[in-house]
């Protein structure tokens, strides 16, 4: 292999630093393009690390924001398991 490697031609670098950079930017529109079809950018995704014991510590608004959220997110994620449960019932 280093044989191989100091018979190639000066500037045979820049080609596999593009290669890479290729798929480095393939890898990360991949990446975005995933998340974006699976729920991963929300934004009120912060209201989900609070509880009822935190109900003291928060503005009224921001308690009620929580609140909506946790029920909004508990009704997809039923919705999902539904989902996905419907689709081994398919399957088998």
């Amino acid at each position: 292999m280093g044989n191989f490697i100091e018979t190639l031609p000066d500037g045979w670098t820049i080609y596999l630093w593009l290669i890479v950079g290729g798929l480095i930017i393939g890898a990360s529109i991949y990446g975005i393009r995933w998340g974006a079809k699976n729920e991963q950018f929300d934004e009120d995704i912060k209201y989900l690390v609070f509880s009822e014991k935190d109900k003291d510590k928060m503005l009224p608004e921001e308690y009620a924001k929580s609140r909506e959220v946790l029920a909004k997110q508990e009704a997809r994620r039923s919705e999902l398991l539904a989902q996905k449960a419907e689709q081994v019932a398919k399957s088998t």
